[in-house]
């Protein structure tokens, strides 16, 4: 057996009726874990452990020295329920529910990047799931949950129904403010000094390398990079919303204007004007230093290029571009965080 893998994850969870994992919470997830957490571990890649198995669990790791492990085992063990124990050998698509939301978790918890893990057929993996103040509830089951709460003179609260839960029911990455915490999905990376203002959104597979001040939508698979500013009610075109197989990115410094919008990847101290969408196939002015008009090209060649400023001309209409040479600033008092 090998004596490498690439993460590991203890966990509780919530099962519905017949048993099928619905989420599963990893409070310490792992990445590269020890050889002794290897050990101790089954055979199998997600192990549903009952008390017994793990008791065991925890002795080897007490054995082996993983002292945080086994104190999380312990836990788990004092509160009566299952849990289950997932042992990624390879960084391979996920296969079932705890592998997805480990995946998920190690990008929140900040240990992977975005696409810093494969995550192909997630949504085919993860359950349609009702997200309650009594937790995830199966789709099948909310009526008579429903029911239920009303009968005993309560209501039942239904938060969303989705696939992925807010990040925050999961963990809550040091040194971030977020305003409106259902609009960040769990498999978010959040960089320290990142701010998500109450219209801001942050998919799965994206996120920012922080600092930064998001007031706008960052799609899945998108990265926003230190020193940015997305402008409210701005977008970025991921790969799930129109963007082919183009991996958009913004660079360090750059400012999204208000509802403006790109389909290309930005390099570093680009800015969009307000109101202006960027996408692949629109025709872009070139201006020399003195504003004159150079040549008009696709603004797919000026992809990942820096110190550009896209404008559109107020007089004739036309986008243009023109070197930018003043990178933006954030207000540090604005974006301190205690």
């Amino acid at each position: 057996m090998t004596d490498s893998a690439f993460a590991f994850g203890l966990g509780v969870g919530t099962r519905n009726s017949k048993g099928q994992w619905l989420e599963v919470f990893f409070p310490q997830p792992l990445l590269a874990p020890p050889a002794a957490v290897i050990a101790a571990v089954s055979g199998d890649n997600d192990a549903v452990l009952e008390i017994d198995q793990l008791r065991a669990l925890r002795q080897a790791l007490l054995e082996a020295g993983e002292e945080k492990q086994a104190a999380l085992a312990g836990r788990l063990m004092d509160a009566g329920r299952p849990a289950v124990a997932v042992l990624l050998r390879e960084d391979a698509p996920p296969a079932n529910v705890p592998e997805g939301y480990l995946k998920l978790q190690l990008i929140s918890h900040r240990l992977v990047k975005p696409h810093g893990t494969r995550l192909d057929g997630l949504f085919g993996v993860l359950p349609n799931v009702a997200w309650t103040n009594e937790g995830a509830i199966d789709i099948e089951e909310l009526p008579e949950r429903q029911l239920s709460a009303r009968l005993r003179g309560e209501v039942l609260e239904v938060s969303s129904v989705d696939k992925f839960p807010k990040m925050t029911n999961y963990v809550v990455p040091e040194g971030v403010r977020i305003a409106h915490t259902a609009r960040v999905r769990l498999g978010a990376y959040l960089g320290e000094g990142t701010t998500v203002m109450h219209e801001g959104f942050i998919n799965f597979n994206a996120g920012t390398d922080g600092p930064g001040m998001i007031e706008g939508r960052i799609s899945a698979g998108v990265t926003v990079g230190a020193g940015s500013d997305l402008g409210g009610g701005c977008s970025t075109m991921g790969t799930l919303s129109g963007g082919g197989n183009i991996v958009i990115a913004v660079g360090k410094e750059c400012l999204i204007g208000a509802n403006a919008g790109i389909g290309i990847p930005l390099g570093d101290r680009c800015t969009v004007e307000a109101g202006l969408f960027v996408t692949a196939g629109t025709k872009v002015t070139l201006l020399d230093a003195e504003g004159m008009p150079v040549e008009t090209l696709k603004a797919r060649d000026l992809a990942g290029k820096s110190d550009l400023l896209f404008r559109r001309n107020s007089a004739t209409g036309a986008v243009e571009c023109l070197t930018n040479r003043s990178a933006i600033e954030l207000n540090h008092e604005l974006h301190a965080h205690n």
